[in-house]
């Protein structure tokens, strides 16, 4: 125990042993690629990263990360002692090793801060909950895109020739909807970090909140081919100035939201109004709605209803009310009454008539 707490107010010490440990389980994986190839050196090298990092402080832990996904591209992949990657699909894989790498080892050690923070304050039993609640949410959200990955990418490399081009159209869009649902977890977790640091400068500037609202329903477009999203846009609306990067998460986590966890067939409606200082912007559907005991929890980080589908990390909607809290907004949750919910935002801002606006 004393030698533990040496080495964990150490960080030189920390970045020796994690370099001396990477180094030997690279080796005993070197001695034996002929029998368990690339692909499950990989996995014993993250998981070897995800050990260090329950111990380690992140700056160490990300070293190792980085250097396990170089030693791992320089010794196993072919062509081997070069650090040049032969095929796409070996790239593609690669890169999906050196962001999850250091994504688990960056997530893990703030998982540790959190808890050991918790602790501090007695309250180390919510905190554990939360965690607990974490791993359970990502091991889902995860594992399922790196396996279509992976399973896509052998499948093209065994049977390329064998595959008519309408198979490879198809697997190549399983790989790229599989990235998107890696890409929209990452940008979750850095968007949650961001709010917990408090280090959030609003860029103000004027926008057209129709514009925007289109650009959200085009980046759902892929999930919602079995929804309807009935959006009129006024075209007398003025221009209003907020920070667009933020609006627009808010928009699309709450969209997301009402796809991800609504029936095949439901119709979600976008609707847009403003007084002279505030925004409003509501979205609702006409799905089952939340159980009225649990609509109070809904905006809780890692929460997700009892009972609900596999996917997600219970902070989209968590992330959204912090990005109107950073607005000075609010927004609120009520089910309708002829069935669904409803979602309402409310941003204080300014307005400019767009026929007298000029872009400084």
């Amino acid at each position: 125990m004393e030698l533990y707490k040496k080495i964990n107010e150490n960080q030189p010490a920390q970045y020796l042993i994690g370099i001396g440990i990477i180094t030997f389980v690279s080796f005993i994986c070197y001695l034996f690629i002929d029998f368990i190839g690339y692909h499950v050196v990989a996995l014993i090298l993250l998981l070897a990263v995800s050990i260090l990092a329950m111990f380690f402080e992140i700056f160490p832990i990300v070293t190792i990360a980085v250097l396990s996904a170089l030693i791992w591209n320089f010794f196993f992949i072919q062509p081997q002692y070069t650090f040049k990657i032969s095929t796409p699909a070996d790239a593609l894989f690669f890169l999906m090793y050196f962001m999850i790498a250091v994504m688990n080892a960056v997530f893990t050690t703030k998982i540790r801060k959190a808890e050991s923070t918790a602790q501090k304050r007695k309250e180390r039993g919510k905190t554990l909950e939360l965690y607990n609640t974490l791993l359970n949410s990502l091991s889902h959200e995860l594992k399922t895109p790196i396996a279509t990955i992976i399973g896509s990418i052998d499948t093209l490399k065994e049977n390329t020739e064998k595959l008519s081009q309408q198979n490879k159209e198809d697997l190549y869009s399983e790989i790229e909807i599989a990235g998107n649902r890696l890409n929209r977890q990452v940008k979750n977790l850095l968007n949650m970090s961001r709010l917990e640091s408090d280090f959030i400068q609003l860029q103000l500037n004027w926008y057209d909140i129709n514009e925007l609202i289109y650009s959200v329903i085009k980046h759902n477009k892929g999930d919602a081919l079995n929804h309807h999203i009935n959006f009129y846009p006024n075209d007398d609306l003025p221009l209003f100035q907020f920070d667009a990067a933020l609006v627009e998460q808010i928009l699309h986590n709450i969209l997301h939201n009402a796809l991800q966890y609504t029936p095949i067939g439901s119709v979600i409606e976008i609707k847009v109004s403003y007084t002279a200082e505030i925004l409003k912007m509501e979205i609702k559907d006409n799905g089952k709605g939340f159980p009225k005991d649990e609509i109070k929890r809904v905006f809780d980080k890692f929460y997700r209803l009892p009972n609900s589908v596999t996917g997600g990390t219970g902070l989209g909607l968590s992330i959204a009310q912090g990005f109107v809290k950073a607005h000075n907004g609010k927004i609120y949750l009520k089910n309708r009454s002829s069935g669904g919910a409803k979602f309402t935002v409310e941003i204080p801002v300014a307005l400019a008539d767009p026929k007298n606006y000029q872009n400084e």
